[in-house]
């Protein structure tokens, strides 16, 4: 456990952001279901990515990890997805992306597969999986406890498979990843409003760079996808995450005088709407063909008398957002944030308790955050991340606009996405100690 001391201290200078965690799992798995040899530039080693490679690896995947520039690369040698192995053991750490994309990979494969977790990954739905295995009379066997221990067995079938919208894109995609290479067709039905699109879009974009076509027909929510497909093996760099920049660019917005490089200004990455919501929240964002960066006007920000933002589509950035909203003037709601509950912690009420300890005005009523403007958080607290690590890199931020020291309790966790951050933070001017009880 780490807790860390934090000083206020403003933030200054250019970040060149970490590699996108949401592609390279996508990006890392098509290479490995490829025939031949990918690279894979651009990784950072995160310990959801890790998962991700160990994962791939136990299905006979071989991939071989080399710096290049401060970062990895990947060379990777897919495997055919008939290959005969033994059961196999896949530990997915706390990674949601890693457990739902391979647990349909994992019916290509032979013999049984176990997958084992910590945290809160074993207590994280799985239901919509499950239905589908019970229906084909696949083995589907999780234990009663809150340890993720699941063993999966048998041969998806092609043929039509029906699907909530407003459930994790992750499980969409799973079935995305895995489907092309059935016998037949196959179609997915998405029977309601669908949620967190975006990343739908980077599943599909990144499987037709490896040679997988699927037909998207957005008004009517289907998904038709050919089988007996092949992945071509490429070569692949990951472009910068917006997930992470939000953090950078909302310490701009609050003041800090940071510009994020690395990141691909028409990327299809959903949380690139965290320009949006500055933008909402009366903030300027810049974007040049190299770099990104907030400030807000000279009035400072506002909600003006009611701002309203969707977090439907933007979930991992709801956190970071809600502070920029709690120092904004005016009124703010940030609305259909009922997926918040189920992630790495209970976001949405995570979310309203730290920021509450600083000073700010903010509620939870049902799915939505209602948050009234203060002029400044005070400080002078002991806040915790919920081994969380949006809500680590979320309280880091909050740090540079109190007004006196913060300290935060498991503080380690943004190793999970953002293993750097720490580091990257202190080298803006971030001032940052290891605490110790009873200093």
């Amino acid at each position: 456990m780490t807790d860390l001391l934090i000083k206020p201290a403003k933030l200054k200078g250019n970040i060149h952001i970490t590699p996108s965690k949401s592609m390279a799992h996508r990006a890392v798995i098509a290479a490995c279901l490829a025939v031949g040899e990918s690279v894979i530039d651009n990784i950072e080693l995160s310990d959801d990515i890790i998962a991700t490679i160990d994962g791939m690896t136990a299905f006979g995947a071989k991939i071989q990890i080399e710096d290049a520039a401060g970062r990895k690369r990947l060379l990777i040698q897919g495997v055919k997805a008939d290959a005969k192995h033994s059961d196999r053991v896949i530990d997915a750490n706390e990674s949601g992306s890693t457990l739902r994309f391979l647990i349909p990979i994992a019916t290509l494969f032979a013999g049984e597969t176990r997958f084992v977790g910590r945290g809160k990954l074993g207590s994280r739905p799985l239901d919509p999986f499950e239905e589908i295995f019970n229906a084909q009379g696949l083995k589907f066997e999780a234990s009663a406890t809150e340890q993720l221990d699941l063993t999966v067995e048998g041969l998806l079938r092609a043929g039509r498979y029906e699907m909530a919208g407003n459930i994790s894109s992750q499980f969409i995609t799973g079935l995305l990843y895995t489907l092309p290479l059935l016998a037949g067709e196959s179609v997915i039905q998405i029977t309601t409003e669908l949620e967190s699109i975006g990343y739908i879009e980077l599943t599909l974009d990144v499987l037709k760079y490896f040679g997988i076509g699927i037909i998207f027909n957005k008004a009517e929510r289907q998904f038709i996808i050919p089988g007996q497909q092949v992945y071509q093996a490429r070569n692949y760099t990951v472009e910068g995450d917006y997930s992470q920049a939000a953090f950078f660019l909302s310490a701009g917005a609050l003041g800090n005088d940071v510009t994020v490089t690395g990141l691909q200004a028409d990327s299809k990455q959903g949380d690139r709407g965290i320009t949006t919501i500055l933008e909402q929240l009366n903030a300027v964002v810049t974007t040049t063909d190299r770099e990104v960066f907030a400030r807000a006007e000279s009035e400072g920000l506002s909600s003006g008398e009611l701002t309203v933002i969707d977090g439907a589509q933007v979930p991992d950035i709801i956190p970071i957002s809600a502070l920029v909203a709690c120092l904004s003037q005016g009124r703010t709601e940030i609305v259909n944030l009922s997926r918040l509950r189920i992630k790495e912690s209970d976001r949405l009420e995570a979310t309203k308790k730290e920021l509450r300890k600083l000073g700010a005005k903010i509620e939870v009523v049902g799915d939505t955050l209602q948050i009234e403007g203060v002029p400044s958080l005070t400080g002078e607290a002991i806040v915790w991340s919920h081994k969380d690590h949006r809500m680590a890199m979320m309280l880091a931020i909050a740090s540079t606009v109190v007004e006196q020291d913060i300290i935060i309790k498991d503080a380690e966790y943004v190793s999970k996405s953002y293993p750097t951050f720490w580091q990257e933070f202190e080298s803006l001017g971030g001032q940052v100690s290891e605490w110790h009880l009873g200093e």
